[in-house]
C-alpha cells in the first residue's frame, strides 16, 4: 500500500509527459499547417505578380514596336514592380525552409528561382533600357536635315550593354533550373521563361551591337569611307550577285553621302590576285575571285570578298577604305516599302512592286548597250539613296526593310577596324561560312553563275535538309537537297536580249543556263556521299579552312530542273541540334524544308 502514491505520481507525470508531448505535436502541426497556409498564400501572391509581370513584357513589347515611348517607360516601371514584388514573397525564411520539403520543395525552388530570374531582368535589363528608350525610337535613326543623330545611341550604350549582359546570365539561370521532379504547371512556366529569354537574349544581343557600332561606324569619330558594292542576282555569285556597280559611301558625323561610283567591270583583271587566296578558295573558285571585282564575291566568305574588294579600290583610287558594304535589288525593293516611289533621271518609276522586274530584266531590253545598264543601276541605286539620307521615309518599314535583307544574306557589311569586325562576327551582316552548336548544325548552298550571262533571272531554287541518327555510335547523319530549274522561256534563245543569254560567247548555248552548285558542311564533318537526279554522281571535294565542301556543274535548258543530294557525318555532341541551311540569295527568296531519307542510303531519292 505504502508504494500506491508513487505509482499514482509516476501515472501523473507519464500523462502530464504525453500532454506535453501532444501539445508539441499538435503545435507543431498548426506551425505545420500555418507555414503551409503561408507558403500557399504567398505562392498564390507571387503567381499573380508573376502573371501581371509577364502581362507587363507583352505590353511593353508592342508600345516598343509602336513607337509609344512614354507608356513603354510607365509599362517598365510595372514590371519592375510585380518582379520585385514576386522575388519578395518567394525569399522569406519560412518559404527557404519549405525548399528543403520533399517533391513540394522541388516545386517552390522553381518558383523562386523563376521570381529571381524576372526581377534581375526587370531591374538589370528592361529598367536601364527604359531610363533611354524616350531618345532611343526607330526615329533615331532617320536622318535629320540629312544627318542621322548619333547622340542618343551614343547616350543608349551602357544600358543596352548592361542589359545584355544581364540577359545573358539570365538565360544561364533559367537553363539551370531544376524541373526534373516540378509538376506540370511549374515546368510549363520554367520553359516559356527559357524561350522568351533565350529570344530576347539574341534580339538584345543584336541590338547591343548595333549600339556599339552605329555610332563609329558612322563617323561619330571621325570621317569614315566605305566600298559599296551593288550585287546583280541576275548574274549569281555565291556571296549573293555579281557586283555589276561599286561606289563610295562617305559618313561623318552621321551625314551620309556617295562618293565616286564606277561600274564593276572597271576594276581588273589584275595579272594575279590583289591578294592571297586560300587553297581552298583558289580550288573551287579559281584566281580570277582576287582578279575581277566582279569576281569577288565567287567565294561565301564576305570577309575574304570585302579584304579583295578594299584592295581593288586601293589600287584604282589610291584610297584605302575604313570597310565594305554589298546591298542588292531585292533590298532595294524592301527600302522602297519605306520610302515610297522615286523617279529615276530616265523617267522610270521605281517601287517596291517593280524594282526587281526592272532592275534585273526589263533594263536589258530597254537599254541594250552595258554602259547604259551601269548608269541605270548607279542612278536608280542614287535615287534610293538619296530618299533615304533625306529622312523621307518611313522608319519602321526602313528598319523592316534592313532586317529582312539581312537575314535572307542580301544585306553584309564588313569593317577594316579589327574591334567592330569582331563584334560583326556571329551576326547574318558577317557573311560568313556555315556553324554548328547543341542548338542548330547550318549547312551552306552556293551557286555560282557559269554563263556569264544574266539568265540567273529565271533560275528557282528549292532547298531541303533534314538528319538522323543512323548508326550505334551515335553520330548524325544529314542530307542536303537543292533543286534548281531554269524557268526561261522555250524560246528565250532568240527571245531574250543577247546580253541576258550570253549569246553562246562563253560556251554556253543561248537560253540555257550552267550553275555551280557548292554544298559546304559545318566544321569537322566527314563528307558521305553525293547523287545527281537519284543517281551516284562524281563531285569535286574541297576543304574550305576547317569546312568540307563538295562542287557541282549543271547545265540546264529552259524547263529542264536537276536534284542535287549530298550527305555529311557529323558529330555526336551535336546530334540533337536543328539543322538549317544558309543559302545564295537569288531573284527570289526560298524556304528551307523538311527532308527525310533511308538511312541506309541517305543520297538516294525517296
Amino acid at each position: 500500500m505504502s508504494d500506491q502514491p508513487e505509482s499514482r505520481r509516476a501515472a501523473v507525470r507519464r500523462g502530464i509527459r504525453a500532454r506535453t508531448v501532444l501539445w508539441i505535436v499538435l503545435a507543431v502541426v498548426l506551425l505545420l499547417i500555418l507555414a503551409v497556409v503561408w507558403v500557399g498564400a504567398r505562392a498564390a501572391l507571387a503567381k499573380g505578380h508573376l502573371e501581371r509581370a509577364v502581362s507587363d513584357v507583352s505590353t511593353l513589347r508592342s508600345q516598343v514596336g509602336d513607337g509609344d515611348t512614354k507608356a513603354a517607360q510607365e509599362t517598365a516601371r510595372q514590371l519592375e514592380d510585380e518582379a520585385s514584388a514576386a522575388r519578395s514573397l518567394t525569399g522569406d525564411p519560412v518559404w527557404g525552409a519549405a525548399q528543403y520539403v520533399p517533391f513540394f520543395g522541388t516545386n517552390l525552388r522553381a518558383v523562386r528561382e523563376v521570381s529571381v530570374v524576372v526581377d534581375d531582368v526587370a531591374t538589370g535589363a528592361v529598367s536601364p533600357v527604359a531610363d533611354v528608350i524616350g531618345g532611343l525610337s526607330t526615329d533615331s535613326f532617320a536622318p535629320k536635315g540629312g544627318k542621322v543623330d548619333l547622340e542618343a545611341l551614343v547616350k543608349a550604350q551602357p544600358a543596352v550593354e548592361r542589359a545584355t549582359a544581364t540577359l545573358t546570365k539570365a538565360d544561364r539561370d533559367a537553363s539551370a533550373i531544376d524541373t526534373s521532379d516540378t509538376l506540370s504547371p511549374v515546368t510549363s512556366a520554367v520553359n516559356q521563361l527559357r524561350n522568351a529569354l533565350r529570344s530576347a537574349s539574341d534580339q538584345v544581343a543584336t541590338a547591343n551591337r548595333v549600339v556599339q557600332l552605329a555610332p563609329a561606324m558612322l563617323g561619330n569619330d571621325g570621317e569614315r569611307n566605305y566600298v559599296l558594292l551593288f550585287q546583280n542576282n541576275a548574274e549569281l555569285r555565291a556571296g549573293g550577285g555579281i557586283p555589276g556597280a561599286v561606289a563610295l559611301l562617305k559618313v561623318q558625323d552621321g551625314a551620309i553621302s556617295l562618293g565616286d561610283q564606277t561600274a564593276g567591270s572597271s576594276f581588273g583583271p589584275y595579272p594575279e590576285s590583289v591578294l592571297p587566296l586560300e587553297p581552298g578558295t583558289r580550288s573551287l573558285y579559281g584566281s580570277i575571285t582576287g582578279r575581277y571585282m566582279q569576281d569577288v564575291t565567287l567565294t561565301p566568305r564576305f570577309d575574304v570578298s570585302a579584304e579583295l574588294a578594299r584592295e581593288m579600290w586601293k589600287q584604282k583610287f589610291g584610297q584605302q577604305v575604313d570597310g565594305v558594304l554589298a546591298i542588292d535589288p531585292v533590298t532595294l525593293s524592301y527600302i522602297l516599302r519605306a520610302t515610297g516611289p522615286v523617279q529615276l533621271p530616265t523617267g522610270d518609276t521605281l517601287t517596291s512592286d517593280n524594282a526587281v522586274q526592272l532592275l534585273l530584266s526589263d533594263v536589258y531590253a530597254k537599254y541594250p548597250d552595258p554602259a547604259v545598264q551601269d548608269l541605270f543601276f548607279a542612278s536608280a541605286a542614287s535615287a534610293v539613296f538619296d530618299r533615304v539620307s533625306s529622312g523621307s521615309f518611313d522608319a519602321k518599314q526602313f528598319i523592316s526593310a534592313l532586317t529582312q535583307g539581312t537575314q535572307e544574306g542580301r544585306l553584309r557589311l564588313w569593317s577594316a577596324t579589327k574591334a567592330e569586325q569582331q563584334r560583326l562576327e556571329g551576326t547574318p551582316l558577317a557573311g560568313e561560312l556555315p556553324t554548328v552548336t547543341k542548338a542548330t548544325r547550318q549547312f551552306g548552298v552556293y551557286l555560282n553563275d557559269g554563263t556569264a550571262s544574266k539568265m540567273d533571272y529565271y533560275l528557282e531554287k528549292t532547298v531541303s535538309v533534314g538528319a538522323s541518327v543512323c548508326r550505334p555510335d551515335g553520330r548524325p547523319t544529314s542530307a542536303v537537297e537543292v533543286t534548281i530549274k531554269n524557268t526561261a522561256p522555250a524560246d528565250a534563245a532568240t527571245s531574250l536580249p543577247e546580253y541576258v543569254t550570253g549569246g553562246g560567247a562563253f560556251g554556253t548555248e543561248p537560253g540555257k543556263i550552267k550553275t555551280l552548285v557548292a554544298v559546304y558542311a559545318p566544321e569537322n564533318a566527314i563528307y558521305l556521299g553525293s547523287s545527281q537526279d537519284g543517281k551516284q554522281v562524281g563531285v569535286q571535294t574541297v576543304m574550305d579552312g576547317d569546312h568540307p565542301a563538295v562542287q557541282l556543274q549543271t547545265l540546264l535548258a529552259p524547263g529542264q530542273s536537276t536534284t542535287f543530294r549530298v550527305a555529311f557525318l557529323g558529330d555526336t555532341k551535336y546530334a540533337k541540334a536543328a539543322v538549317d541551311v544558309l543559302s545564295t540569295p537569288g531573284v527570289r527568296q526560298s524556304k528551307v524544308l523538311p527532308l527525310r531519307f533511308d538511312c541506309s542510303d541517305p543520297t538516294a531519292a525517296r
